[in-house]
């Protein structure tokens, strides 16, 4: 910023956490960083809109005590991410700001206008420097490494360089974030020194410019990201690099769910984004993942974990920012060649806070007073996962989950509608199974994946090489046996034929042994593509066989017997004693009928 502008500019008037300043000069840069002085305090705030010399700002804070002539300071950055090593296992709020830090510093009750560095800048990091000096570099080139945890972050060089630069001194060693590492100099002569960290403007997708040079390119998502829950690996993948969300109403188990693809599947690191959730299930998660042993390796969950959490009791202002945060730190990872999974719970209260600050800034509403731009907003967020080859031909991913919280379960209010138009995975949660405590209660008539196809290939390569037509020969036998449950509540047992009798009961088996899955139990809470594989198709096996009975009680007790023994079988060691006497058992029952 030239020296002869001020960076002050003041209130002119408040609307909640709305308010609008006036600078004396007009320079003012939309989504710029603001702060608010209010006696001692400062409080954080982002420019929304900008009319001449006067803007709109969002304060992340109360504004209780903001007054008209109050000063306010313009930084002329954009809200950014800090991005280097020690952000694996932190809790930050919507801001990046480390809550332990804070609850340290401050006590539990959070300060207003009170901010601290979000990564520790006292941690030694031994550096291993990959280049030497004189060699040419250009943006998110690695430069070296430094060990986080059981991760090898990658140092690289900042995004937003513009052309080549040189590397003029490099040295290695054990150094803090802040200490210089490195110094390159541009194709115009300037030298920029270059530390472990580095910022980012959350709204600006990381690989953006990267792929317009041609450093980054985006791929084709072409595998699944394996959950290990066998409803969704089965009849409704998710590809690695893809869009999801489960819609559903209270007490249908979104948050089980969360909790399971988040320590189950095959991602590296894991992004939990907390944007208006209840704060009691927030802390449980992080007293779980702090304490849980990582199903992949060694140590906890929460050492390949962060979590932005911007709570339904906390500023409703910074919700709308967090899920922003969380993204901007999952490409970050990407960028390194990691998948990355971003679960966001829930986007319909980040939706909501958008609606409460368009609702102050007097625009015309939408659709149940949505903003217009709802559809544009949900659009931009979810377009930033995906598949990405690095500079040094690593791939990485970033897969994106939200849960969407729709008031009485009513999949057509306007946020369901316009996920559903913008993921390609949608895994509908029923009250009536939660009801009847089938879980996940996601209900297999009303999901869809349109990766199904897309991961045809791939399923059909390394699982089987008619995977994906017995799996829609499967749904078609759910779908049918649907209509005939209906029609046995209207007419009994004895307004169906034998034939429809039998075709319900091997639904209804199915339901019971593969869709549904015992998350408290040891082995069956998690079931490997392999298993699953080998489960499906004796099930196929099952359904495909024209069984003879006399009555329909005898097929009755035959699938309830059958089920009984399937069950036992998913709770067994997998290719155990007990598994393979189980095993025996479901084909001797079929070959003797």
């Amino acid at each position: 910023m030239s020296k002869q502008i001020s960076p002050f500019a003041k209130v002119t008037g408040v609307n909640g956490n709305i308010v609008t300043i006036e600078h004396p000069h007009g320079h003012l840069m939309k989504n710029e960083v603001a702060y608010v002085h209010v006696g001692d305090e400062a409080l954080k705030a982002e420019v929304l809109r900008i009319r001449g010399k006067t803007a709109d700002l969002q304060v992340y804070e109360e504004t209780a005590g903001v007054q008209v002539g109050d000063k306010v300071e313009l930084t002329n950055e954009l809200l950014s991410a800090e991005l280097g090593p020690g952000l694996l296992g932190k809790v930050y709020d919507g801001l990046q700001n480390p809550l332990h830090s804070v609850a340290g510093s401050h006590g539990f009750f959070l300060p207003r206008g009170k901010y601290l560095d979000a990564l520790d800048n006292v941690h030694k990091w031994a550096f291993n420097p990959l280049v030497r000096s004189g060699e040419k570099v250009i943006a998110s080139q690695p430069i070296g490494t430094v060990q986080e945890g059981r991760f090898t972050h990658k140092i690289m060089v900042p995004f937003n360089l513009k052309g080549e630069a040189e590397i003029t001194w490099i040295q290695g060693g054990s150094f803090s974030i802040d200490e210089p590492i490195a110094r390159i100099r541009d194709q115009k002569g300037h030298e920029e020194v270059i530390t472990l960290k580095q910022k980012w403007p959350v709204r600006i997708p990381i690989p953006e410019k990267l792929i317009e040079k041609r450093i980054a390119e985006r791929k084709f998502p072409d595998e699944p990201l394996v959950t290990t829950l066998r409803l969704i690996d089965t009849f409704f993948p998710i590809a690695k690099g893809g869009t999801a969300c489960i819609p559903g109403p209270f007490g249908a188990g979104k948050t089980v769910l969360q909790s399971l693809i988040s320590r189950y599947s095959s991602a590296d690191i894991v992004i939990v984004v907390a944007c208006g959730e209840r704060a009691g299930e927030v802390v449980e998660t992080i007293e779980t993942f702090a304490e849980m042993k990582d199903p992949k390796g060694e140590g906890t969950l929460m050492e390949r974990t962060i979590v932005i959490c911007n709570t339904s009791s906390m500023p409703v202002a910074a919700r709308e920012a967090s899920i922003y945060m969380g993204v901007t730190l999952a490409e970050y990872y990407r960028q390194m060649g990691y998948d990355t999974l971003v679960l966001a719970d829930s986007t319909s209260r980040w939706a909501q806070a958008m609606r409460e600050t368009s609702g102050r800034l007097e625009e015309i509403p939408g659709e149940e007073a949505f903003p217009a731009y709802l559809d544009s907003a949900i659009k931009n967020i979810y377009e930033r996962a995906g598949v990405v080859e690095t500079f040094d031909k690593q791939k990485g991913s970033l897969t994106l989950i939200g849960t969407v919280s729709p008031a009485g379960g009513n999949f057509e209010e306007p946020v369901t509608q316009s996920t559903l138009s913008t993921v390609k995975t949608f895994l509908g949660l029923s009250y009536a199974r939660a009801y009847k405590r089938y879980y996940p209660a996601i209900d297999p008539l009303i999901s869809w994946s349109r990766y199904s196809l897309q991961l045809k290939d791939y399923f059909d390569e390394h699982i089987d090489p008619n995977w994906t037509n017995s799996i829609e020969q499967v749904r078609e036998i759910l779908v049918k046996a649907e209509g005939i449950e209906q029609m046995m509540q209207v007419t009994g047992e004895e307004g169906i034929t034998e034939n429809d009798f039998v075709l319900f009961q091997k639904a209804k088996m199915l339901d019971l042994v593969y869709l549904q899955q015992d998350a408290f139990d040891p082995v069956d809470v998690s079931v490997d593509l392999k298993r699953q594989q080998e489960n499906f198709l004796l099930l196929k096996k099952i359904v495909d066989t024209d069984f003879e009975f006399n009555e329909k009680s005898d097929a009755s007790q035959f699938f309830t017997r059958m089920t009984g023994i399937f069950k036992n079988m998913n709770y067994s060691v997998y290719n155990s004693g007990e598994y393979n006497k189980h095993l025996n058992e479901i084909n001797k029952m079929i070959e003797a009928y």
